[in-house]
């Protein structure tokens, strides 16, 4: 099994360490191509607007969709949160999202980078709390009816899955704590789509 890291804009290389760390094969996906040989993809935190031009310039929009309806499983975090939802309430003009989860969500809604913080998370499928770490952080606002929430800050969903899917608005690649890669290798990746 090879996992691929999107590897254009953001905390990319951190969740490859991660993932390497797990004995994972992995690869920093930079063009559409390397996307071939991938089980699963993990669309990392950055900066959304940045992430979603760089996919449009490469191309990727669309090998995304393509890999993801032939079960390829997806994990966004952050901004790739953002970019796997199907609808950002508060987009910029132009924005675009590859639609693939059946959620929406909203833009750094926790504020600015002055808002940051972390915050210990019962994730559902953990044993343990998780550490959370909420750089700009969006939070989903809704989601459909095939969507698990998998876990809350408060009142506001931060975690969700939808079959091969997977949507954190957190970075769980800055905490050194693998359980949720561990999660996304094992129990997202190849599952059916629901």
């Amino acid at each position: 099994m090879r996992i691929g890291v999107l590897a254009l804009q953001g905390a990319f290389r951190e969740h490859i360490v991660t993932l390497e760390a797990l004995g994972v094969a992995t690869v920093a996906v930079r063009l559409p191509h390397q996307l071939e040989d991938c089980a699963g993809l993990v669309i990392p935190g950055g900066e959304s607007t940045a992430i979603g031009k760089l996919m449009a310039t490469y191309g990727f929009y669309e090998a995304v969709a393509e890999r993801c309806a032939g079960g390829m499983g997806v994990w966004g975090t952050c901004a790739g949160a953002i970019l796997i939802a199907r609808e950002v309430l508060d987009a910029l003009p132009d924005q675009r999202t590859l639609g693939l989860m059946d959620m929406s969500v909203r833009r750094n809604a926790y504020g600015r980078q002055l808002a940051s913080f972390e915050s210990d998370l019962d994730v559902h499928g953990l044993r343990e709390p998780f550490p959370g770490v909420f750089i700009r952080a969006p939070w989903i606002e809704t989601v459909g009816e095939g969507v698990e929430v998998l876990a809350r800050h408060g009142d506001r969903i931060v975690a969700a899955r939808q079959g091969d899917l997977l949507a954190t608005t957190f970075h769980p690649e800055l905490t050194g704590d693998t359980a949720l890669h561990r999660l996304f290798v094992e129990q997202v990746v190849g599952a059916p789509r629901a």
